[in-house]
């Protein structure tokens, strides 16, 4: 015969450790998303704009090439000479030879500096060129 009473355990409560890490992985994901997302957006080139322009998201492995309104190229954050972009695309056409390439050009730079970029693009064998315009 047991007579002893068996008392129920106490109701456990929200645990906050597996909820601090939760909210610290939702914190993490959310920073480097918006890290990505504002790459190529927050340099001081103004693409001109199209009425007719279809919105198309740029995917991860177009190379974006920003020339800015004074003639420099950008590419990942950098400048670059026109050799050493020249370099760098020969490389990649090598290695992917249907590479994309994206060329976001001022609208208030000279049209000479685009121009150069498509021929330097032509030069390096890359032939999916697209020229980026805000809508």
């Amino acid at each position: 015969m047991n007579l002893r009473r068996h008392a129920t355990p106490p109701h456990p409560g929200i645990q906050l450790a597996p909820l601090v890490d939760v909210l610290l992985l939702l914190l993490i994901f959310f920073l480097l998303t918006w890290n990505a997302a504002r790459n190529e957006n927050e340099l001081d080139v103004k693409v001109p704009k199209a009425s007719s322009a279809k919105e198309k998201t740029a995917t991860m492995g177009d190379v974006v090439v920003n020339v800015k309104a004074d003639g420099n190229v950008i590419v990942n954050r950098k400048t670059l000479t026109t050799a050493e972009l020249s370099d760098m695309l020969k490389n990649l056409v090598q290695l992917y030879p249907e590479q994309a390439v994206v060329i976001r050009g001022d609208e208030t730079g000279a049209y000479k500096n685009i121009v150069g970029v498509l021929n330097i693009c032509s030069e390096a064998g890359v032939t999916n060129v697209a020229f980026a315009t805000a809508k």
